[in-house]
């Protein structure tokens, strides 16, 4: 059964009546530049075909209850009530259902509606986006809620306005400090393009990304690593950033120029200086990976990627052995490019790689596993596809 299936299946039996409708959103991949986004930097992702799917009806009580496939224990709130839960009682709520009852929340702080004035709703989720691969599984749950309560609640926000209550709802509700790229890939891809995304001003451009035409495929190498972004190295990584902006008298890393590095480097311990580096120097890989597809296509933007990686572990320090196996095992085979993509700390890598070689790197990906004694990694190719939508 497809996830929008078992999405309308579950509402069914939870409620006894059909939904209104159903919305869903895609996973992301990210295409360069990682931990860019809440340093006011550059990043350039595309939506997955993996969907988040959300089936929703009306209440008349004024009580929002959310369910899940992989929960299937029903979380009930008044909607009166989403404002002394968040944030500061957020841990009164099960994990996963911070993320739909956290963007309830912040579009009621967002366009200030009385909660009084919207219905409640039932909300139920089926998912196909792998969850703790680095595919986003977060914002598509967060942008699948957004424009189905957007929708319901005739509260007339574009894109853009859900993205940024997906983010509230991520930082503020669920308690993880990132920023805003997951969402805005999710609320604004399209077919078979990125979305370069400028995380200070919000402006966004789509871009050709040619995969297709240039016979390329994008090849995701999931670790089956699990993460989290609400532990320990996310935030002390986004601190680290913050004392560096802090050194050079910058609001945000996005500020700091490449050839002002040496400056950093006096100013600042070698750890934090390090960390600064990854973040300098992704913004403009960022930047050099759109002019290169701009100018020359797809297929020269490799070693952008692979210099990507490599800062990401030598620099910013959130590779794991799986990751860099996996990177390594698919270039020697004949990929292209390829690096770690997400949060890090596990999740997955990308590679891109010619269609003719996909099943050549598939398997020294999982040859060079099984010889490390690793799990058995999970490898699939993915599109470019549309954002969040209405299905029916």
């Amino acid at each position: 059964m497809t996830a929008a299936g078992e999405a309308y299946g579950l509402f069914t039996s939870l409620t006894g009546t059909e939904p209104a409708g159903s919305w869903s959103a895609p996973g992301r991949v990210n295409l360069i530049g990682e931990h860019t986004d809440y340093n006011d930097g550059f990043v350039f992702p595309f939506a997955t075909p993996h969907r988040t799917h959300v089936a929703l009806g009306r209440r008349e009580d004024g009580r929002i209850r959310v369910v899940s496939t992989f929960d299937p224990v029903p979380v009930e709130v008044a909607l009166a009530d989403l404002d002394a839960l968040f944030p500061a009682r957020r841990d009164e709520v099960v994990e996963w259902a911070r993320y739909p009852l956290g963007v309830a929340w912040a579009l009621l702080q967002a366009t200030g509606a009385d909660p009084a004035s919207v219905p409640g709703v039932d909300l139920a989720f089926a998912s196909d986006v792998p969850v703790g691969a680095g595919l986003s599984s977060s914002a598509a749950i967060e942008s699948a809620t957004g424009s189905a309560l957007n929708d319901v609640w005739g509260l007339g926000l574009d894109r853009v306005a859900v993205a940024r209550a997906g983010r509230t709802a991520e930082n503020e509700a669920v308690g993880a400090p990132t920023g805003i790229m997951d969402q805005m890939a999710a609320m604004l891809g399209e077919t078979d393009a990125g979305t370069f995304l400028d995380c200070r001003t919000l402006d966004a451009q789509v871009i050709e990304l040619g995969f297709a035409r240039a016979g390329l495929d994008l090849v995701v190498m999931d670790t089956r690593v699990t993460h989290a972004h609400s532990t320990g190295g996310y935030g002390e990584r986004r601190a680290a950033c913050e004392r560096g902006a802090a050194a050079m008298g910058v609001p945000a890393l996005r500020d700091v120029r490449p050839d002002q590095l040496a400056r950093v480097q006096e100013l600042v311990d070698d750890v934090t200086f390090r960390r600064v580096r990854h973040v300098v120097t992704e913004n403009q890989r960022v930047l050099d990976a759109v002019r290169t597809l701009r100018e020359q296509g797809p297929r020269a933007i490799g070693d952008l990627l692979y210099a990507s990686h490599v800062s990401m572990r030598d620099d910013f320090e959130i590779s794991v052995p799986e990751l860099d196996l996996a990177v390594e095992s698919a270039r020697a085979a004949g990929a292209i490019g390829a690096r770690m993509t997400g949060g890090g700390f596990g999740g997955a890598a990308i590679a891109l790689v010619a269609h003719d070689t996909v099943g050549a790197v598939t398997d020294a990906v999982r040859a060079a596993f099984a010889d490390a004694g690793f799990t058995e990694p999970h490898i699939f190719t993915v599109r470019p596809s549309e954002g969040a939508r209405r299905d029916s």
